[in-house]
């Protein structure tokens, strides 16, 4: 174990997400002979038994490179899609060849949002995943840039890595950055300092993002993407941290004892509450009073009563975001109402329910069976 307490050397299903910014040269050419000693870190672990999962960023920089976009493409949706279509192939390609000098078979994944948002299609994602792990496949995996739109994308693939990882039961996730890991304050600052370890991402963690997006600018995904990511593994029970990827070798360096952040994994959570608690969105919203949330931290299902405001609209069986009256989501969960009926009983005890809606009502609106605690 090196001084963060999470060794990725030792951790026996390891998901690996590589940014652009280190992938890709400023001027769109691949940082080969770095990528080289990286694959070769990663065929040594493969051959002593560790399964890996490559999330692999640069489409969209190589592409852009190849047909001549400024901005690195991202000018624009169609110029972004365009890249990471052509972009695609060449990043592939490099990924197939370099794993292949280490003696192992790569396969691809493009994922999109609602691949993975989708509960039936996660399930057959998970499948796949399983059946190349007894394959002794490796995964590259990338979002699907070039049908993806703002609407119905990850935007970075910190969250999609951390996605990935509960998708295929793995035990880590390593984020390699451009920065060492999460300071206190902007790093550029004097007196900022790395912490070493973070038990659970809260508010006053979450405070200290610095949200400006990547140094490089070709990448997409700032601190901020990176401690949504690392809430979604811990609850899965994965432990993940942030590390520097800008020098050489750098699952080596951290596992003897170079800088980084480790977020601690918390107790694992059912299958289905594994799953909504990694959804980065819901079909509509349900604010609660003080006292509701305080009910459903205490392991409660959610009642009518504590309910103050409803918006958008969901079916029964919908996924919901549960908020605290200033808007912070606290939970997500299950609708076992629609929304037209769920706005008509705001505010009401179960007794009145059924007076109320002409039907006998079921016991919450949100069950805790069905609800995963954020």
């Amino acid at each position: 174990m090196n001084g963060n307490e999470f060794d990725p050397e030792n951790c026996p299903f390891l998901v690996v997400k590589i940014g652009s910014a280190l992938l890709v040269n400023p001027d769109g050419s691949v940082r080969r002979e770095w990528l080289e000693k990286l694959v070769a870190e990663l065929g040594q672990r493969h051959r002593a038994g560790q399964q890996i999962i490559i999330v692999s960023s640069g489409a969209i920089a190589l592409g852009s490179r190849k047909l001549g976009f400024e901005k690195g493409g991202r000018a624009t949706l169609s110029e972004a899609q365009a890249s990471a279509s052509v972009g695609q192939i060449i990043l592939s390609s490099l990924w197939a060849e370099l794993l292949a000098s280490e003696g192992i078979i790569a396969a691809q994944m493009l994922l999109t949002l609602n691949d993975l948002e989708n509960r039936r299609s996660y399930l057959n994602i998970s499948a796949t995943f399983r059946r190349l792990r007894r394959n002794h496949v490796v995964p590259v995996v990338n979002e699907n840039d070039s049908v993806t739109t703002q609407e119905i994308r990850f935007g970075d693939n910190d969250r999609l890595a951390a996605r990935v990882a509960q998708a295929a039961g793995a035990d880590g996730v390593v984020l390699l950055s451009d920065i060492d890991g999460l300071y206190d304050r902007h790093p550029a600052h004097p007196d900022a300092e790395i912490i070493a370890e973070v038990p659970k991402v809260d508010g006053e963690i979450e405070a200290m993002a610095d949200d400006g997006g990547p140094s490089s600018g070709m990448g997409s995904g700032g601190m901020a993407s990176k401690l949504e990511a690392a809430r979604i593994a811990n609850m899965a029970g994965i432990s993940l941290a942030i590390i520097s990827g800008i020098e050489d070798s750098p699952l080596t360096r951290f596992a003897k004892g170079g800088p980084g952040t480790w977020f601690h994994p918390q107790e694992e959570q059912s299958a289905r509450k594994v799953w909504l608690g990694g959804l980065l969105s819901g079909d509509g919203q349900i604010f609660l009073d003080d006292g509701a949330v305080r009910a459903l931290r205490d392991g409660n299902s959610l009642l009518a009563v504590g309910v103050v405001l409803i918006k958008g609209e969901f079916q029964r069986g919908d996924v919901v975001d549960i908020l605290d009256k200033d808007g912070v989501i606290v939970a997500r969960g299950l609708a076992e109402y629609k929304s037209a009926d769920a706005q008509r009983i705001i505010g009401k005890n179960s007794d009145e329910i059924e007076a109320i809606l002409g039907h006998s009502p079921r016991s919450s609106l949100v069950h805790r069976d069905h609800m995963a605690m954020l």
